[in-house]
């Protein structure tokens, strides 16, 4: 048997000195293999400890929203959306398009002008919309019928598809006042529904789902409408984000905490409750409150059911005295944090040198504060920026934000091919999770819960470590 070389031994203790040196101080395996892996290779590895802040700031998909007023109505300005980012860290518009005067007849070309319009402002304020289509506001449930639904869904879906990048869902709507399902001249009137009406809500559930592209999702009113039209099982982990219709249909609720039903959005908490909790950690939810109700509207409930039901989004506007109490209450600065998700660099190692064409590992731990994990698509990249001529050059992560679960702590441990044309010199490691709908626009990249490490310019996050390429 070859005996090894002393060069080879010495190699190797050093090896595992690395070793019990990340492990006693507290390193994650993760950690430990890349110290492990820059020992074998001669290169030394460097750690980070990252602050986190408690600072409110904006983040796309999340957060309160804004419902300033019908959306078929009154038109959108760019500088009050952009204002919202800038003076309030709201992302969020609500956009309900009401068809009232097209129940018998097409859209028209005015109306599907006026609905581009209003989604080309979103994008130019750097903001995303929460959709709704519906007939009436009355409860008189004037809506239009289930061919003509579909037929305008037909008229719907390019405008749907061409701006899928700046929506962030689409509630289900169509069916009754508001769009909400209860009062309703065509598919079964305040909750008397028979077979032929669920038959023909899917169809409208159905046809909206192949309106849009499957990186997108839609919400039903109440946990009853998914549970019938659907099935009973909360959607399992492992179809989470296949593009099914059970995985891409979640859930809304316009009266949050102000009855002990909501008024009427649960049926059977004793079941609906788990169901629901479940469900969405991997589907939408979010909605309103609609009025007090104490004690269920002060904070400690109301902080519970954000979180027990993984809230991504809710109304600043409505209702304004539960809101209020939120804010005497002293948990609305916390609600505004976690709302959505709120993702927190922990630590990260990281190679102090590396080779054109060769591999560069990292290890980035990450935790989500938030009350829920991002829905829609996302990515991942490590960015190497030239420290003296500024290029970037961006090499994609495996691992998808999506399964960074409320409350859970997730370690990227990855390697990266460096391209074998990379320029020699001092990089500094930066990470994006940028929106791949809009790679370009900083605006729409996820800003980490940190100290000291986002670029507002460039959409980075600093890694605040540098690796010298040669």
């Amino acid at each position: 048997m070859k005996r090894p070389t002393p060069g080879r031994l010495l190699l190797k203790g050093l090896t595992l000195l690395a070793l019990v040196g990340t492990v006693l101080a507290g390193a994650s395996p993760a950690s430990a293999r890349l110290a492990d892996a820059s020992a074998e290779s001669g290169t030394s590895a460097a750690s980070v400890t990252y602050t986190q802040t408690t600072e409110n700031f904006a983040n796309p998909e999340r957060g309160f929203y804004h419902h300033q007023g019908d959306c078929d109505k009154t038109d959108f300005s760019a500088a009050t959306l952009a204002s919202y980012r800038t003076n309030e860290s709201v992302s969020l518009v609500m956009c309900v398009f009401y068809l009232a005067d097209f129940k018998n007849s097409a859209i028209s070309q005015t109306a599907l002008n006026r609905l581009q319009r209003q989604l080309d402002t979103v994008r130019a304020a750097g903001l995303k919309t929460i959709v709704r289509f519906a007939y009436t506001e009355s409860t008189d449930g004037a809506d239009a019928t289930k061919d003509r639904v579909l037929s305008h869904l037909d008229q719907l879906a390019p405008y749907l598809s061409a701006n899928s990048d700046v929506i962030y869902v689409v509630q289900a709507g169509f069916v009754g006042a508001w769009g909400e399902g209860y009062y309703t001249k065509n598919f079964g009137d305040a909750g008397t529904i028979t077979t032929a009406d669920w038959a023909n809500r899917k169809a409208v559930v159905d046809k909206t789902l192949s309106s849009l592209p499957s990186t997108r999702m839609v919400q039903l009113r109440t946990p009853k409408y998914k549970r019938t039209m659907y099935g009973t099982t909360a959607l399992p982990a492992a179809q989470a984000y296949n593009g099914s219709s059970n995985a891409r249909i979640g859930h809304h609720n316009d009266c949050f905490l102000a009855s002990a039903d909501d008024y009427g959005t649960y049926e059977n908490t004793a079941v609906e409750y788990p169901y629901l909790a479940a469900e969405t950690n991997y589907l939408p939810m979010g909605g309103e409150t609609c009025g007090v109700n104490t004690p269920r509207t002060s904070c400690p409930t109301s902080v519970s059911e954000l979180k027990m039901f993984h809230w991504s989004y809710l109304n600043t506007d409505y209702e304004p005295n539960v809101i209020n109490g939120w804010r005497s209450g002293g948990c609305l600065p916390e609600i505004t944090r976690n709302l959505g998700y709120r993702f927190a660099l922990q630590s990260g190692t990281y190679p102090t040198t590396a080779s054109r064409g060769g591999t560069l590992p990292v290890s980035i731990t990450v935790k989500n504060d938030g009350y829920a994990a991002p829905f829609n698509p996302r990515g991942l990249e490590l960015v190497l920026r030239n420290n003296a001529t500024s290029q970037v050059y961006r090499l994609a992560l495996t691992g998808d934000p999506r399964t960074w679960l409320a409350g859970t702590t997730t370690t990227i441990d990855r390697s990266v091919t460096l391209p074998s044309t990379l320029p020699a010199g001092s990089y500094s490691l930066l990470l994006n999770l940028p929106d791949p709908a809009l790679p370009q626009n900083p605006l729409y990249s996820i800003r980490l819960a940190n100290a000291s490490t986002w670029e507002a310019a460039t959409g980075y996050n600093n890694l605040l470590q540098t690796v010298t390429v040669s």
